[in-house]
Order: C-alpha cells, then sequence, then structure tokens
C-alpha cells in the first residue's frame, strides 16, 4: 500500500494532514481521561462511606459476638450490636452500589466524549486516504517506462475534466492517436498527478 505521494506539495498536505488527525486523536483521549478522573472523584464518598461503614460494621460484629458469650444475658446484650452491625453492612454495601454507579458513569462519559470527536473527523478523512493508498498502490504497478504512459494519458481522456484537457491540447484524442509524444507525456502527468505518482524514469 502506497501512503503517500511521490510529488513533495501533495506528501507534505497529506503528511501534516495525517499529523493532525493524530494530534486530534491525542487531544481527545486525554479530554476523555480528565473527564474519566474528574467524574470519579465524586465517587469519592461514596468509597470513604463503604469503608467506614465496613469497618463499624465489623467492629459491631466482634463486639456482639464477644458479648454473646456473658452467661445468662449474653444474648440480649448482643443482640443490638448484631444490628448496629448489621446496618452498618448495609450502608456499607450501598456506600459500594454508589461508587460502582460513579465508575460505569465515568468509564461511559469519557469515552463518549472521546470516541465521537474522533469518530466524526476520521469518518470524513480516512475513508479518502485509504482510496488514495489504494488506487496509488494499484496506479504503481503500471509505472514501469514511458511506454506506460499511454495507458495514464488515455485515463486522462477518460477521467479529466474537458477543461483540464482542453488546456493541454483542443483534440487529446487525435493526438493520442498520431502518437504526439508531447501531448500524451502532458496528459499522463495529469493523471499521475492525481495518483501521487512522478512519471517513470526516462519520460520527458
Amino acid at each position: 500500500m502506497k501512503l503517500y505521494a511521490d510529488a513533495t506539495p501533495r506528501f507534505a498536505t497529506q503528511l501534516a494532514l495525517d499529523a493532525l488527525l493524530v494530534a486530534w486523536v491525542v487531544l481527545w483521549i486525554w479530554v476523555g481521561t480528565t473527564v474519566h478522573d474528574g467524574t470519579m472523584a465524586l465517587a469519592g464518598p461514596g468509597e470513604r462511606t463503604a469503608a467506614s461503614a465496613t469497618s463499624l460494621s465489623e467492629s459491631m460484629g466482634d463486639a456482639g459476638s464477644y458479648l454473646q458469650g456473658v452467661p445468662l444475658v449474653g444474648d440480649g446484650i448482643a443482640a443490638p450490636f448484631q444490628q448496629a452491625s448489621d446496618a452498618s453492612q448495609a450502608l456499607a454495601e450501598t456506600g459500594e452500589s454508589t461508587v460502582r454507579a460513579v465508575e460505569r458513569l465515568a468509564l461511559w462519559l469519557g469515552l463518549s466524549i472521546a470516541v465521537i470527536p474522533i469518530l466524526v473527523v476520521a469518518s470524513r478523512y480516512l475513508p479518502g486516504r485509504v482510496r488514495f493508498a489504494r488506487e496509488a498502490a494499484a496506479a504503481q504497478q503500471y509505472v514501469d517506462g514511458p511506454a506506460d504512459l499511454e495507458l495514464f494519458a488515455l485515463r486522462a481522456m477518460a477521467h479529466q475534466p474537458l477543461h483540464v484537457l482542453n488546456r493541454v491540447t483542443d483534440d487529446p484524442v487525435g493526438a493520442w492517436r498520431r502518437g504526439d509524444a508531447d501531448v500524451i507525456d502532458r496528459l499522463a502527468r495529469l493523471e499521475l498527478a492525481d495518483h501521487g505518482l512522478r512519471p517513470p524514469a526516462g519520460a520527458r
């Protein structure tokens, strides 16, 4: 696959546009990551709540287990501690659920902010670049010598706008049939330029 044109001006333009696309992708990945990290900051209170409630639940559970061993009144004394442990555990689970919800929000928000602008630009730019690379690679196979200029001159007569052909000659078909080397060369160069190729070695 031929990614870039041989001619310097078009090569420079393609290279600059490719660099801009890469910069655009990097920019929006950075923006998406920043938004993700900023959104994740909202999970802080939930994380602290879950950690504190888990610690409290464990403490209440341990205290209840210890008091349960007291003769005669152990079960009665331990019950409130066990209830407090259960309530703390429920609070911890709520905090963890909040953290998971924030994580999902941060992921999808960061992805959407990064991916949408990248896809909008890439969907407009990349098809043309792929088409150029495919056609330039195919055309390159026919640029072997001066004789190939006739092929590209013929294609120029089929593909180039009439006002462009008129700048070369007012009778391109007649010139091609007569084997007018100068006209064939100029027509071929028009088509080669569209494919980003230089004329073959030995061409005029």
